[in-house]
């Protein structure tokens, strides 16, 4: 098995003479096995800038090559103990800079299956380093913010040993991780955990076609039919460990016939709240361009824009994306059964693909209908979409 295939290394550092002050950041992105080199970045800042943010600018300039190139397992290597520790979830962020800059590289990571973070000594970061000192000269004689020269190279065979760098990705660990192999168990027999997302029952609002986010509205009389249709087909098909609920009723009506169907309590859980859209819950499509025109065409193309007072997707997906790496952690090896709502579904599937933000956009899933999503770790692979097991398919998407 090729265990380098899909999968990039990032080195990335970034420099400030003053501090703030004229900045730079140097990024290299190299193939899997840390041969080729894939991309070079020296990234010029026409303001002057703390090396933080010079740090992180080189990082997300690294995660934004790796989606370019199609990689699905990155490795980042930085002599920043600050940009590691913060973006591997051990150390806090408090400087609002720091917080609206590592949201940016955790959206891009968000799109990769695994992303592994590294701190190495600077000398072994030395071509980013240089790199960054590049932009730095550059800056000084007045070039204009943004990528020095183009912001690429063409490939070409890293000169310099890198022993030991890569050793960490390359393990049995990493190497079962792979989609391909979860058909069967790992070579270290890392669990893998089911997660069945259940979208919920008719609604008066979704009958309407109205926006519903935290809308409470209840099931319509056949809304607990295709409730009740969807659980005993379920139940026939999966062996159902866990079953996680939405608080909104929908999604409780909806579970308490899977309960019934399985013998499976129900638990809340309001990490599967469906997307707030603000001031627009309730409004039909039309209702709410005519309120905001601007902004809600804005809204259809830019997962980063929120509805007034609402949520937008992006903020959606990071907030289900911890979401399931919890319950992940929490029922290793078990069949998760989650009844909830039609955006935190689609999140569980682009995580799943390992894909961008266009699944929100470009897929379509029927009331009461179910997907599979199997999870290790960071990695997943998706098993069925949409699932739609009664008479009249036609009737779930009113």
């Amino acid at each position: 098995m090729d265990v380098y295939k899909d999968a990039v290394i990032i080195e990335a550092d970034g420099g400030s003479r003053g501090n703030p002050g004229i900045a730079g950041s140097g990024t290299v992105v190299y193939t899997g096995d840390h041969k080729k080199v894939l991309r070079e970045i020296a990234w010029v800042f026409a303001d002057k800038v703390t090396n933080n943010v010079a740090e992180y600018r080189g990082l997300i300039n690294g995660l934004r090559a790796a989606a370019e190139l199609g990689a699905q397992t990155v490795t980042v290597f930085m002599d920043s103990k600050l940009v590691v520790e913060q973006m591997s979830g051990r150390w806090k962020i408090k400087h609002p800079d720091m917080q609206k800059l590592a949201l940016e590289a955790r959206d891009l990571m968000s799109g990769f299956q695994k992303v592994h973070f590294e701190w190495v000594p600077r000398k072994r970061n030395a071509k980013a380093d240089a790199l960054a000192n590049e932009a730095m000269d550059a800056a000084a004689k007045g070039a204009p913010e943004g990528p020095l020269g183009g912001g690429e190279t063409a490939s070409e065979e890293n000169p310099g040993p890198q022993d030991g760098l890569f050793e960490p990705t390359v393990s049995e660990n990493t190497q079962a991780a792979q989609p391909s192999d979860f058909s069967t168990q790992t070579a270290e027999s890392v669990p893998v955990t089911r997660i069945i997302a259940v979208r919920h029952g008719q609604t008066p609002s979704s009958a309407a076609k109205l926006y519903a986010g935290h809308d409470d509205k209840e099931l319509t009389d056949h809304g607990h039919e295709q409730a009740r249709v969807l659980a005993k087909d379920l139940a026939r098909r999966e062996t159902i460990d866990v079953i996680l609920s939405s608080p909104l009723a929908r999604a409780r009506q909806t579970a308490r016939y899977l309960s019934t169907a399985t013998g499976v309590d129900v638990t809340v859980d309001d990490g599967l709240l469906e997307i707030d859209f603000g001031t627009w819950d309730g409004l039909s499509f039309q209702e709410a361009r005519e309120r905001d025109p601007e902004l809600h065409e804005r809204w259809t193309t830019d997962t980063a824009v929120s509805p007034p007072g609402g949520e937008s997707i992006q903020a959606l997906h990071r907030r289900v994306t911890a979401w399931r790496k919890e319950v992940v952690a929490q029922h290793p090896g078990k069949t998760v059964a989650v009844v909830t709502h039609v955006h935190p579904i689609k999140s569980l599937i682009r995580q799943g693909l390992g894909c961008g933000p266009e699944v929100f956009r470009n897929l379509f899933l029927d009331l009461a209908s179910w997907s599979i999503i199997d999870f290790t770790g960071d990695s997943g692979v998706i098993r069925a979409v949409n699932h739609v097991p009664y008479l009249e398919p036609s009737s779930n998407s009113e």
